[in-house]
């Protein structure tokens, strides 16, 4: 088959690897679309400390089953699926604990040392594989991976009615978010975005206002919820400031790991600022393919780009550039 792999950091390339079989309770999944994001340039750059090379990276698709091993029960060959590519030891403190994604053994679907879907074929634990509705395009459930992050990032808020709240970034995951905010029921959604041209897209979704910077926004109190989706330290900065008293502040974006920021502690502390993070997916998948299959996230606005296997290296290119949202590639 077909497949993009990266030999080591900063070298890829697109050959033909032998077609993946499925073992006893593994299924092998014809790949329709795959999306790319910012950890997948974190494992080309070799940046990511979990994953080992050479790799096919790619863990947010969707596809067809096509074989499946001879214990697997949950899904049958021309099921179409959506995959979460989580993979943990179920031994440690942490999985014994429930907290899967802390997992001590942590590893994933394109990420760590199993082979991804930027492939023709990719085999997964069939109990990683997820039914979708039959009339949901089959690509767009290459976003129940992302969306899947944004609904546990959700869980970690502590969600309430009817506050507020303000997001950095509205590229895909920050209007993901957003959306979802306004589907449970938050009183406004507001945002900042450096980019002009994200504007008028983040107003249809889901922001009540946007701006370029939060001063604009003129909200001497603050928000009751502020999220950073963009990892870049002075946007981190900025909102941690930006929360009202009582507040929660998401660290939802991915900075650098030897990344630094500066914040008061005596803030933190006599205005009882809560500051929590959220690391990819916790038993979230699931829901995330129900509020998709429900409608809460417009798939179509979402998914901007689309580019062949044989031209990753363009799509990453396009991703790099934030000329769009939601970049996926594929076999066709």
């Amino acid at each position: 088959m077909k497949a993009v792999v990266i030999e080591e950091p900063n070298r890829l390339a697109v050959k033909q690897i032998a077609d993946p079989t499925p073992n006893a309770s593994e299924a092998v999944i014809k790949v329709e679309a795959c999306g790319l994001c910012g950890t997948d340039i974190h494992v080309l750059r070799g940046e990511f400390a979990p994953t080992r090379y050479p790799i096919v990276p790619g863990h947010e698709f969707s596809g067809e089953v096509v074989a499946i091993g001879g214990d697997v029960r949950n899904v049958k060959v021309g099921d179409f699926v959506a995959v979460d590519p989580s993979l943990f030891c179920g031994r440690c403190r942490q999985c014994r604990a429930g907290r899967f994604n802390l997992c001590e053994n942590w590893n994933a679907i394109g990420v760590g040392s199993a082979n991804g879907a930027s492939a023709e074929f990719v085999a997964v634990p069939s109990a990683n594989a997820f039914p979708l509705p039959p009339d949901l395009p089959l690509h767009w459930g290459a976003l129940v991976e992302p969306l899947s992050c944004a609904v546990h990032g959700l869980d970690m808020v502590d969600v309430k009615v009817a506050e507020d709240y303000l997001i950095y970034g509205a590229g895909t995951m920050g209007l993901l978010l957003a959306q979802l905010a306004k589907d449970t029921g938050a009183s406004r959604v507001e945002m900042v975005e450096r980019n002009p041209k994200r504007h008028d897209l983040a107003k249809r979704l889901a922001a009540d206002r946007i701006a370029v910077s939060a001063d604009e926004l003129e909200r001497p109190r603050g928000w009751d919820v502020v999220i950073d989706a963009t990892g870049v330290v002075p946007a981190i900065e900025d909102g941690i400031r930006r929360v009202a008293r009582g507040g929660t502040f998401l660290m939802f974006g991915v900075a650098n790991a030897d990344a630094t920021a500066t914040f008061s502690p005596f803030r933190i502390y006599n205005d009882e600022i809560k500051i929590v993070g959220s690391m990819a997916v916790l038993h979230s998948f699931e829901r995330a393919l129900s509020l998709l299959a429900k409608g809460v996230i417009d798939c179509e606005a979402m998914i901007t780009n689309r580019f062949k296997l044989d031209d990753y290296l363009g799509a990453i290119d396009t991703f790099l550039a934030g000329s769009g949202l939601k970049v996926q590639v594929g076999p066709a």
